[in-house]
């Protein structure tokens, strides 16, 4: 069987592409605004927040749940979401490594470079 394009690249760099596709969205980074500054939520809250349709804000979750950048628990009928801290070290750990790893700007560089 033969090599898919994912394969050609490093298991970092696939997480980091991938990561970014859940971030790739709006909404998505509201949603996570919106945890980070509450700590928690309803699923609700988040319709009432943002103005999205509930169907609209669940596919958004899911995405975010999937990629384990969310958690949530069951309370009665309800959802409620928060920021899962241990991926959340993580993703920051991964992007702080691609970011760092840029070196002092050469001040001879111009513009084009």
């Amino acid at each position: 069987m033969g090599l898919t394009k994912s394969d050609l690249f490093s298991a970092t760099q696939n997480e980091l592409a991938a990561i970014a596709k859940v971030l790739a969205h709006p909404a998505r980074v509201a949603i996570i605004q919106y945890l980070l500054k509450s700590n928690t939520c309803i699923n609700g809250h988040l319709v009432d927040e943002l103005g999205l349709a509930q169907a609209t804000i669940s596919q958004h979750l899911k995405e975010l749940k999937n990629s384990g950048i969310i958690q949530g628990t069951i309370e009665g009928v309800t959802v409620s979401y928060c920021i899962n801290p241990g991926r959340w070290e993580e993703i920051k750990g991964i992007f702080n490594t691609l970011f760092e790893s840029y070196p002092s700007p050469d001040p001879n560089c111009g513009p084009n470079c």
